[in-house]
């Protein structure tokens, strides 16, 4: 049965999305894009070389495979970020934009009323945004509303590797979504993954879990593996949990 994830007007086979940034050397992070599977690769627009010269970023990635997803990672304003969008339609001839606008430099939290702002403007002049906010129902509602075509809730803060620490409102914004729930951030290894897509995820975006594992390449080929698992057993509906013992084999209709 065929089951792609679909946003604004693209469609993807694969339901994992994975950043550029971390790695060792650009090579590594070419060859862990492919081990991933992935179909789309973030670049964070204010981290590269928008022009592709001799050893930018862009050089490694491969544009005819992979969909280029820009995103406003280092923006702490609203106007920074709207300009950092801008700069990444007319460099990379993309609508697409993963937008990030954050609220402290320590913990790297989202500021959501400054990303609900700038989401309406970009919106506006034609963008196609993918929103990061935290795991607040009420703010995915309103990023929904704004018109956003995607809201990427964060599992943990950037980087940490805790995993998803609050599975409930994570479970509470996907039943209110009427557009693809995608968790960003927080994400260390393939079990947190399985988890997110059980939880009911459109998705996942990863990096530093990929990038710094002590095998970058045997690890994005595990999130991989572990996101079209945890798809498969979020469509195919767990058994519910019980308290007690259910014998696999029924003992009713026995010969005594």
């Amino acid at each position: 049965m065929s089951d792609t994830l679909k946003i604004a007007g693209h469609e993807f086979k694969s339901r994992l999305m994975v950043g550029t940034g971390k790695y060792s050397t650009n090579e590594l992070m070419r060859e862990a894009l492919d081990a991933s599977g992935t179909e789309v690769v973030t670049v964070a627009v204010r981290r590269i070389d928008l022009t592709g010269g001799e050893g930018s970023l862009l050089e490694y990635i491969d544009t005819k495979k992979y969909t280029l997803l820009p995103n406003t990672a280092g923006c702490y304003t609203i106007d920074d970020a709207l300009r950092t969008a801008r700069l990444a339609r007319e460099a990379l001839e993309t609508d697409l934009v993963k937008l990030e606008v954050m609220g402290d430099e320590k913990t790297l939290f989202p500021d959501n009323e400054a990303s609900l702002e700038a989401t309406k403007i970009l919106v506006k002049e034609g963008f196609k945004v993918l929103a990061y906010t935290n795991d607040d129902p009420i703010m995915a509602r309103k990023l929904e509303e704004a018109g956003a075509a995607a809201v990427m809730p964060l599992a943990a803060p950037i980087g940490s590797g805790l995993g998803i620490r609050n599975p409930y409102n994570i479970r509470i914004i996907i039943e209110g979504a009427g557009v693809p729930i995608i968790v960003d951030a927080g994400v260390g290894t393939a079990s947190d993954a399985a988890l997110a897509m059980e939880l009911g995820c459109d998705g996942i975006l990863m990096n530093t879990g990929i990038a710094c594992a002590k095998d970058p390449l045997a690890m994005a080929r595990a999130m991989g593996l572990a996101t079209t698992a945890g798809r498969l057993a979020y469509r195919a509906g767990r058994i519910p949990k019980k308290l007690y013992a259910s014998a696999s084999s029924p003992i009713d209709g026995l010969i005594a």
